[in-house]
């Protein structure tokens, strides 16, 4: 039985993918760098780091870990001139309602997030008192499709992997709850459908024992 839930947070609470895109494009722009939204799908539920080096794969390109840390640090202060105008405005449809009848139920919340701004993001949308537990950039040192920041989110909501399902907008999300042993949601993605266990185009009017007992093949 489902209890608990477990969010990631670009692209299924909040779309902050177009801020993360800016910001690549313009650090990649100042090196000379070729990178598209194309590109972009590739950084999807990945570590800063690694994004970075996939985008100097991409180029063919070779730094130091200090160079890495460097453009990684600069990529995160452009982002954060785009989020620090973030509003509750820009939460995705029908994801506070949602969330609020899953705590109603008495639902377990964590979010599951690569970002080390997830705290600041949900600050901005005024959503963090909906989490009951928040897993983020800075408590996970692997990143997706490794399972570990979804582990350690059922592991602080007290439950059992088998006992939580993950929402996630990413194939490298889906696969790290499936290596979690978890069930995983699409959200928002069609792309992600061929790899969930479920797909929702959005949270909007979406009843969530209706959703549970889809998802859990009554």
């Amino acid at each position: 039985m489902i209890k608990g839930l477990l969010f990631d947070l670009d692209g299924v609470i909040v779309d902050t993918a177009k801020y993360h895109f800016l910001a690549w494009k313009s650090l990649c722009d100042q090196l000379g760098f070729k990178f598209d939204l194309a590109d972009n799908e590739l950084l999807k539920g990945v570590s800063r780091i690694r994004s970075f080096n996939i985008i100097l794969e991409l180029n063919n390109q070779k730094m130091s870990e200090e160079e890495v840390e460097k453009y990684c640090t600069l990529k995160n202060e452009l982002y954060l001139k785009y989020i620090n105008n973030l509003t509750e405005d820009e939460i995705l449809p029908g994801v506070r309602e949602f969330m609020a009848d899953a705590r109603k139920r008495n639902y377990g919340i964590a979010l599951g997030s690569a970002s080390k701004n997830s705290r600041l993001i949900l600050d901005k949308l005024h959503l963090t008192d909906m989490f009951d537990v928040i897993i983020d950039g800075n408590k996970v040192s692997n990143a997706k499709p490794d399972p570990e920041v979804f582990t350690k989110g059922a592991e602080e909501l007290g439950l059992k992997a088998e006992e939580c399902v993950v929402f996630e907008d990413s194939v490298a999300g889906i696969v790290a709850a499936h290596n979690g042993n978890m069930k995983a949601i699409g959200v928002t993605n069609p792309e992600v459908t061929d790899y969930c266990d479920y797909y929702i185009k959005s949270f909007l009017n979406l009843n969530i024992d209706v959703l549970m007992r889809k998802v859990e093949g009554e």
